[in-house]
């Protein structure tokens, strides 16, 4: 057991990585490294060295727990790609979980369910107000209709529509990142029989479709680190995470970031920039907890500079 922290011990730089690299376990999962992931993943990695040694310290079984998390976009898969396999190709076994293999719903079916709750809401909230009313109804039909409902740019032609954004708006943050959307406790157990020397873990497997579900029997005799890449990866919602790293991106660089990408034909969609923007505020209410967070420029920064380079936005 001394071996890992005595190889923990003697890194103190990113190692040079050529050839495949290890990545998560979605299905399907394409990662596609760039300069920008080496460069923060060579920045991360001999902060995060010094980190495990401390967490490996007290742990009987000499294994640590680290989330990269971080808004659409960020380079949260190629990060923890590269750091897990740095780690790895250093002698420190590693494995890269995904946490989008644990909603309650394949992505399709999650999309529809976000969508419903939004507008379940909205409606409520609109009715609740008293604007509910056959005008309103014909004109929300159309909205619905053309996925324009959550534009608050029609708010304007219709006052109404900014109840009904906004009653749909506080809906919605009450399911994204929540248990109702998310299984946390399923992960928290993972990570309970991981940090207590299980040797072997049944993992979920999710594509998209229901009968892309299964389970693997993961091998981890020779793990030391478990990696979670997730958007949620630093939620108070469930426990064991060591170390959490926070990648960073204010939200009008997600935006230019998913305009970029053209990420699943619709990054301008209204309903679209709303689910970023709840999934924004949750990120910001819980990095004060991370104890790595990296700019989108590639710059190590302080809660403080973090929430000040936030509020300039």
């Amino acid at each position: 057991m001394q071996d890992v922290i005595h190889i923990l011990s003697g890194l103190s730089q990113f190692p040079s990585i050529d050839g495949e690299i290890m990545h998560g376990d979605m299905p399907g999962d394409k990662i596609e490294i760039n300069d920008s992931h080496r460069e923060k993943a060579a920045l991360i990695f001999p902060i995060l060295v010094e980190k495990l040694k401390a967490v490996m310290l007290q742990n009987p079984y000499q294994r640590a727990v680290v989330c990269v998390c971080g808004g659409s976009g960020v380079g949260k898969s190629e990060t923890a790609s590269l750091l897990g396999h740095a780690l790895q190709v250093s002698g420190i076994g590693s494995y890269i979980l995904s946490g989008d293999n644990y909603p309650h719903r394949i992505p399709m079916q999650n999309d529809a369910e976000r969508l419903r709750v939004f507008r379940t809401g909205a409606v409520s909230g609109l009715v609740a107000s008293g604007l509910y009313r056959p005008e309103a109804r014909d004109t929300l039909r159309h909205l619905q209709e053309t996925d324009t409902d959550a534009d608050p740019a029609l708010c304007a032609s219709y006052p109404w529509l900014t109840i009904y954004q906004n009653e749909g708006k506080k809906a919605l943050s009450g399911y994204l990142g929540s248990e109702k959307e998310l299984n946390f406790a399923e992960l928290s157990g993972i990570i309970q029989q991981f940090k207590t020397g299980a040797q072997a873990l049944y993992l979920k497997r999710m594509g998209r479709t229901p009968l892309d579900l299964w389970y693997d029997r993961v091998d981890f005799s020779d793990k030391h680190v478990l990696i979670i890449e997730w958007t949620h990866g630093n939620s108070d919602r469930y426990v064991g995470v060591d170390i959490p790293i926070l990648l960073n991106s204010t939200p009008q660089e997600t935006l230019e970031h998913r305009r970029s990408r053209n990420r699943d034909g619709a990054v301008d969609s209204p309903f679209t920039t709303m689910v970023l923007e709840v999934e924004q505020r949750q990120l910001e209410s819980q990095a004060h907890k991370a104890q790595i967070i990296v700019s989108k420029q590639g710059e190590v920064l302080s809660y403080a500079q973090y929430r000040q380079r936030m509020a300039q936005d």
